[in-house]
């Protein structure tokens, strides 16, 4: 899978770039036109086309790390005459909201605001090792890894672990929150052969971070919830798609998939069944697009990674025109659980009369920003008070409830329950369960212009409605500054209704909806500016 694709990946860890010569050489090492390679490398956000300085810092631009700094505060963080030619570059989220700001050097990420930490990083760029936390999810001791896996192809009934999983009201974590017991059985159900299981670890929006901590701590439920995924629809084959900013959670997740196969839990034989599967790690080449499921499909398959049209859905026509599972972390990790534990197990852990917990990635102005495991049924109140509440002791001003794609909500907000239909009758969305909280005195308009910056910034621009239309709204409420016209906000208005009917996928439907929460939301002596 993505065989052009992984030999670019190659060729800049080689050079650090991808030289001409090199991808000439390539184009007919591969036997494909130069063109092609061409297309990829200039598409991708990781690929280079020109040599690098000696030492380059990514200093992330969205709206986390610009709340706890500025990208242009980076140059006063860097001795140019001592550590020798830096280059300093914006990029998109790293992944590290809860380290705000942070920065990248190399594969290794930094925290800004720690001069010894950047200084180091600079000198010695190698992966750091961090602890493991130990998690409430996680239903087994080390040595009992993959119990439920080896029950399973024991004595194999697929259609009785999906009914384990349906009973549950499992729904996916990665922001849809479809019911994953209905995709499973979908797919399951679809005749032909051969059948793929893909995990899409492209977490890339600002403010979310969680999938990031399942993998470092928990790969071995992932790997679990993959392979059970495989034996309940059929397919023998898994891709684990990680972002390439997760360097130190690759590292975990490839250890644990070879602790995997020396278990037995993965391979031709399962546990000495007659059930196979194996997983393999695809790193993607950059792009916040990459987590849009069919942009992830035309990336593996060695093309530009703008979305398809959809139907047909990837259950019935997905990789390589083969029926594909496509669930994100949270819900493969939650899936081998609950197949470990039982539904009953998952339904008593919620609160208020919901089932389930869920992982939740907390940043902004709060005083130990993070992950949390909290009950489903829990307040949005109380997840503040579970990350030490508010730094400094600011008053709340809002707070975005399901990453940067959802609505922001006022501090009545804290009372609304960690629950897909609780937040949606809020007015917002859970989304994938990233909680960003803005103190008092924040210019909650130019948080805003930050998060439409964001999606302008990561638009594929397959479709012109999003290519344009992000673009066009930027410079609109640029050039209005702190208070906007009615005729400019009417503008953005009808930017959004436009954009939300004819983008092809949800980023550019989603694109200007957080800013027009805010001007909608807030009166304008409360949003700033």
């Amino acid at each position: 899978m993505g065989s052009i694709t992984r030999e670019l990946t190659r060729l800049q860890e080689q050079h650090g770039w991808l030289p001409d010569a090199s991808l000439r050489e390539l184009a007919e090492r591969l036997g494909v036109p130069l063109h092609r390679l061409e297309s990829l490398s200039t598409f991708y956000t990781h690929f280079r086309r020109e040599p690098p300085p000696a030492r380059t810092l990514e200093v992330c631009r969205d709206v986390a790390c610009r709340m706890a700094s500025t990208p242009e505060a980076a140059a006063q963080w860097v001795d140019h005459s001592e550590l020798g030619d830096v280059e300093i570059r914006e990029v998109s989220c790293l992944g590290r909201c809860d380290r705000a700001p942070a920065g990248c050097v190399g594969a290794r990420v930094v925290a800004l605001a720690d001069p010894a930490d950047l200084t180091e990083a600079l000198t010695d760029p190698s992966l750091q090792r961090r602890a493991v936390r130990r998690w409430d999810a996680d239903p087994y001791e080390p040595d009992a890894r993959y119990g439920a896996l080896r029950a399973a192809v024991a004595d194999l009934d697929a259609s009785a672990l999906i009914d384990t999983i349906e009973a549950a009201e499992l729904r996916g974590m990665g922001g849809a929150g479809f019911p994953t017991a209905r995709k499973w059985r979908f797919v399951a159900n679809e005749p032909a052969l051969p059948k793929y299981v893909i995990c899409n670890a492209d977490e890339s929006e600002p403010g979310t971070f969680k999938d990031r901590e399942i993998l470092h701590d928990l790969p071995h439920l992932v790997i679990e919830g993959m392979v059970l995924a495989g034996l309940c629809t059929g397919a023998e084959s898994g891709i684990v798609f990680i972002r390439h900013e997760y360097a130190a959670e690759r590292v975990r997740l490839e250890a644990e998939l070879a602790r995997a196969r020396e278990r037995g839990a993965l391979g031709e034989s399962i546990f000495g069944s007659a059930h196979g599967f194996e997983i393999e790690v695809f790193v993607s080449p950059g792009g916040y697009i990459l987590g849009e499921e069919t942009a992830l499909l035309e990336c593996l398959e060695d093309r530009r990674g703008e979305p398809r049209n959809k139907p047909p859905l990837p259950g019935r026509v997905g990789l390589h025109g083969q029926p594909t599972l496509v669930n994100n972390v949270e819900t493969f990790a939650h899936a081998a659980a609950i197949t470990a534990r039982g539904a009953d197990w998952w339904k008593g852990l919620g609160r208020r009369e919901r089932a389930g917990h869920k992982f939740l990635a907390v940043c902004g102005d709060v005083a130990t920003p993070g992950v949390v495991l909290v009950p489903f049924g829990t307040t949005l109140g109380e997840v503040l008070e579970a990350c030490g509440g508010m730094a400094d002791g600011r008053a709340l001003a809002a707070l975005a409830p399901g990453g940067a794609s959802s609505h922001f909500l006022g501090p009545e907000a804290l009372e609304v329950l960690v629950d897909f239909e609780a937040v949606a009758e809020a007015g917002s969305m859970l989304g994938s369960g990233a909680v960003l909280f803005v103190a008092a005195g924040r210019d909650l308009l130019e948080i805003g212009v930050d998060v439409a910056r964001f999606f302008r910034n990561e638009s594929c621009g397959k479709c012109v409605p999003c290519r344009v239309g992000t673009e066009k709204a930027v410079r609109l409420i640029e050039a209005a500054g702190a208070r906007p016209t009615v005729q400019v906000l009417d503008q953005l208005r009808e930017l959004h209704a436009t954009l939300a009917r004819t983008s092809i996928c949800g980023l550019g439907q989603v694109a200007l909806a957080p800013l027009l929460s805010i001007v909608d939301r807030f009166p304008k002596d409360e949003r700033g500016g």
